[in-house]
Formats: structure tokens, sequence, C-alpha cells
């Protein structure tokens, strides 16, 4: 419901969801080691705990302190206590884990920028679509966006594109109505779509903006937040949130 997605972690003060992200994944640790589970894997186990919970993180950086806080406080602990290390092979798996969920060659992107579940509300005045309307959320992690596209356009054909698999997969869970892929969303054809959408960063909206040239005459480009400032905006609006709406219609006009 949305009167409860005001309340999950990723919304409370930061660092409470990291504290509560590493007392989760401790439990966890602690529960299998005490059921007699080898130590590497429960180590696995608390560390994916920890990697799902770093999609509360609402940048980067606290995405990378959430998932790696586990493990590194599992270092330091047996460090200074002097106790029996873990295998070996079982410190790669927190890593694998991470680049797992946010591969390298996506972090010059936005892995993971939750779109707030009523930003795109006021959309559809802003940028109408026909019954049947093909629309592309580039780059569409965890399916936030893909949520609030189809609650904009319900009659609308809904794309979701995720570089991370497993960020992938829980879309597609998500969001059932949707046809979810893996890939590039800077190698995708965008032509064949009625509406893009983007929630990435100021440093993604160059390249979004060379790409938009694939979209044919009347196809919309809309980003959350950040304005591609080489583009003259069809429309933008202020979000109940406060995060700003860009919106840009083909034939693309550059400024």
């Amino acid at each position: 419901m949305p009167a409860a997605s005001k309340g999950w972690p990723g919304h409370w003060q930061w660092p409470l969801p990291a504290a509560l992200a590493w007392l989760l994944a401790w439990l966890l640790f602690k529960l299998m080691a005490g059921q007699g589970v080898a130590p590497g894997f429960a180590l696995g186990a608390a560390s994916a705990l920890g990697v799902a919970c770093s999609l509360w993180g609402e940048t980067w950086w606290r995405r990378l302190l959430i998932g790696a806080g586990f493990p590194l406080s599992l270092a330091m602990t047996l460090v200074t206590s002097g106790a029996t290390p873990l295998p070996a092979w079982s410190w790669l798996v927190p890593l694998a884990l991470l680049l797992l969920v946010y591969p390298i060659n996506a972090w010059r992107d936005a892995p993971v920028f939750p779109t707030p579940w009523d930003a795109l509300q006021e959309l559809p005045h802003h940028a109408p679509l026909p019954a049947g309307a093909r629309i592309l959320d580039a780059g569409c992690g965890a399916g936030h966006g893909l949520k609030a596209l189809h609650a904009a356009y319900p009659q609308a054909e809904c794309h979701g594109l995720e570089f991370s698999w497993p960020l992938r997969c829980v879309s597609a869970l998500r969001c059932p109505w949707a046809r979810v892929r893996h890939g590039d969303i800077w190698l995708a054809d965008w032509s064949g779509y009625d509406l893009v959408y983007l929630f990435q960063r100021p440093e993604s909206m160059t390249r979004a903006v060379i790409k938009a040239a694939e979209l044919r005459e009347g196809a919309w480009l809309v980003s959350l937040d950040f304005e591609a400032t080489h583009l003259l905006a069809t429309a933008h609006y202020r979000t109940p949130g406060g995060k700003r709406v860009w919106v840009y219609r083909a034939p693309l006009v550059a400024l």
C-alpha cells in the first residue's frame, strides 16, 4: 500500500537502515551457526541478506555500506578476538554477491534509484499515450519505476530493462504484468517505444540525449529528477515528494 511504503527502512533516518540490515545479518549468521551450518555457508547466507537490504540505501555509497557492513564487521571481530578464521574462499562470497547485484560496468549509471510510488501520477497529463502504447523503463532496478508507470498508464504495455541479473529477477517477480529483460540500456534499441523513462544521474544524461535520437516522431523521453540540459523540455512538473519530472517529445529540440 502506498501509505505503508513511506515507512519502509529506506525512508528511515540514516543510519537506521544500515543498523537494521547489519543486525538482521548477524542474527541470521548466529542462528545458522547455532544450528551447525558450515561457517562459510552461514557467511554467504548472511551476506546475501545484507546485499538484499542494500536496496534500502538511497545513495550508491549507502548501499555499499549496508551490503558490505556485515562481512567487514565479522572480519574485524575475528581479528580482534583471535578466533579461528573462516575458510579463505568464503570471503569471496560477499564480494561476488555485491558484484552480482551491482555489476562494475553499471557503476557509472544508477544501479538502484527507486522511483517514488506517486512520482508519475501527473505524467499522463503531460505525455498522453493511447491504450496499448509501449513503455520502457530503462534501468528498471527492483521494479519501482515499472510500478509507478503501470499506475499512471494502466492500459500501456510496460517493458523493463536491467543489467543486474538479481535486480532483473526481483523486478520481474514484483511486476508480473511487465516484460522485464536483462540488458544494457545503452545498447538496446529505443525506437520501438512510445515512451522511455529514466531515473539515472546527471552524468548519464548526456548519453541519454544521444540515445534518445532513436525515438520515433511523437515518442516521449521522461527523466525523473535530472534535466537533459541539452534539450528543450516539452513540460516539467514537481512531484509530491519534491522531485522534478522532465518531459521531452521527439523530434527532440536541442538548445
